[in-house]
C-alpha cells in the first residue's frame, strides 16, 4: 500500500509539531495502530488511513501551519474516526506505565 508507506513515512514528524499531551496524540497512534494490524478488516484500514492521510497532509481545509486554528480540522476528522471505531480501537492504545 503506497499511502500506508506515506503515512508511516510521515506521521512521526507531523506528530512531532504537535504538543504530546494532547490526547489527540493517544488517538492517532492508536488510530496508526488499528490500520497497521493484519487482522483488521481492509474496509475499516481505510478509514483509518483515510483520517492519518488527512492528518499528515499540510494543505487541506485549514492549512495546518496557521496557528492552532490549522489543527481544528485535523482534530475534527480523527476525533469524528475514532468516535465511529469506538470499542474497536480500545485495544490499540499504548498502555500507561
Amino acid at each position: 500500500m503506497e499511502k500506508a508507506a506515506y503515512v508511516s513515512e510521515n506521521l512521526p514528524g507531523k506528530l512531532a509539531k504537535i504538543n504530546r499531551r494532547m490526547s489527540l496524540v493517544a488517538d492517532v497512534v492508536a488510530l496508526f495502530r488499528f490500520m497497521s494490524d493484519p487482522e483488521v478488516h481492509w474496509g475499516k484500514k481505510a478509514l483509518a488511513l483515510g483520517a492519518l492521510l488527512y492528518f499528515i497532509i499540510p494543505f487541506d481545509s485549514i492549512p495546518d501551519f496557521a496557528p492552532f486554528v490549522g489543527y481544528l480540522d485535523d482534530i475534527g476528522v480523527i476525533a469524528l474516526v475514532v468516535g465511529y471505531l469506538g470499542k474497536q480501537l480500545r485495544n490499540y492504545y499504548m498502555e500507561k506505565a
